[in-house]
């Protein structure tokens, strides 16, 4: 039969003992099993307070299974007794299951039906709904921009090595050499630098970004309550030149055991750095850092003050224009500011970033300011496939 007009006024909720008992029980059944899947049929969090206020905690056993922590296939479960059959509404990460165990013959209208006489059934429930509501901790989920701006630059840099570029050794060949009469990788080799100094442009104007995105996220987790909770104040830190603000961090935030010093090695290399990536990335015309030949001319005839090769007057020029050979010095530059940054922190302090920085996934409580990690780096789902005694797991790093 289908799902019974009454069905959701018929549900009655078992105490957990008894239901673990039965989970234990493996004597033979021969109910019938259907799955129901639900995304935005119900939303989640008014699924939850909607059985809370009705039936009481959750009573299934998977909320005995599960870790004490945000990390586990299945966050909550309810089970709950019907005429014939019993139902276990299972929240997980992306979906909410349903599974009805029972002699019934069901399909998808009676799951939007069942969804339906839910929502209906708020507002008997609604006072104590709303108190559950509140009870709970409202997190914010976002993405940090400095683990992703660390990964695109890590990524690029991979990218980069693996085309094995040797500028050094590396070069067209000489046309006027016989042996060199053919040519049969030049426009492989053309085509690897090509790739490779578009990598480097990448990578250098995103360097200096990168540490400006560890200062901001300094900011945001670290910031004094004083000026974080008013909003004039807040923005006038954020808004300063990225040396104002790497100078006054101990001044704008907790946790610092020592002022910065911003005539340190790293801090003079990194304003170095801004300051190149700055003529790089507007494309301002710096002759002395762009210049790579002289030439004389009688009139329209051109007189070289010396010959260059064909890879000097091509790759060779791009190669110091996109500065290719500074490159991973300036990744030491960005790296070091960023440690010494955390030499002047508590270093409690200092241990909490560094596990917050290294996640790409954060939370932020609106109403205490707390900043959180809830679930691990990488995802993992869950497909139980009935009637048997396997389960498959698919993950996604």
């Amino acid at each position: 039969m289908s799902i019974p007009p009454n069905f959701l006024s018929s549900l009655t909720c078992q105490h957990p003992k008894v239901v673990m008992e039965r989970f234990l029980d493996k004597s033979p059944k021969s109910k019938g099993v259907a799955v129901w899947v639900w995304r935005s049929e119900v939303a989640p969090v008014d699924l939850y307070c909607y059985l809370g206020a009705r039936f009481g905690p959750p009573n299934g056993p998977q909320n005995f299974f599960r870790n004490d922590d945000s990390d586990n296939l299945i966050h909550w479960e309810w089970v709950l007794d019907f005429p014939g059959g019993m139902v276990h509404i299972l929240g997980m990460t992306f979906r909410t299951e349903l599974w009805l165990v029972g002699d019934l013959q069901l399909n998808e209208a009676d799951s939007a039906a069942l969804a339906t006489a839910i929502k209906a059934d708020f507002a008997v429930h609604g006072p104590r709904m709303s108190t559950i509501r509140k009870s709970l901790e409202r997190w914010i989920e976002f993405a940090n921009p400095y683990h992703r701006l660390r990964r695109a630059v890590e990524k690029l840099l991979a990218d980069l090595k693996g085309l094995g570029l040797q500028p050094e050794t590396e070069e067209l060949p000489d046309i006027t050499d016989p042996a060199n009469a053919q040519i049969p990788q030049r426009e492989e080799l053309l085509a690897r630098y090509s790739k490779g100094l578009g990598l480097c442009f990448g990578v250098r104007s995103m360097l200096p970004v990168m540490a400006e995105a560890y200062v901001n996220f300094l900011l945001f987790a670290l910031m004094r309550p004083e000026l974080k909770a008013d909003d004039r104040l807040r923005e006038n830190v954020l808004r300063q030149p990225i040396d104002v603000r790497i100078k006054s961090l101990h001044i704008n935030c907790s946790g610092f055991a020592k002022a910065i010093d911003y005539a340190s090695v790293e801090c003079k290399a990194y304003h170095r750095l801004v300051n190149e990536r700055n003529d790089l990335l507007h494309g301002n015309v710096v002759l002395e850092k762009l210049r790579f030949s002289e030439v004389f001319f009688n009139g329209k005839v051109p007189v070289f003050k010396e010959y260059r090769s064909m890879w000097e007057r091509s790759v060779g020029v791009d190669i110091k224009a996109v500065g290719l050979r500074e490159l991973f010095d300036e990744v030491a530059t960005v790296n070091a500011v960023i440690a010494y940054l955390g030499t002047c922190m508590v270093p409690e302090i200092k241990a909490q970033i560094d596990l917050m920085a290294e996640k790409r996934d954060l939370g932020w409580n609106q109403d205490t300011g707390r900043i959180g990690i809830f679930f691990p780096d990488h995802l993992v789902d869950m497909l139980v496939v009935h009637g048997t005694s396997s389960s498959s797991l698919t993950g996604d790093a």
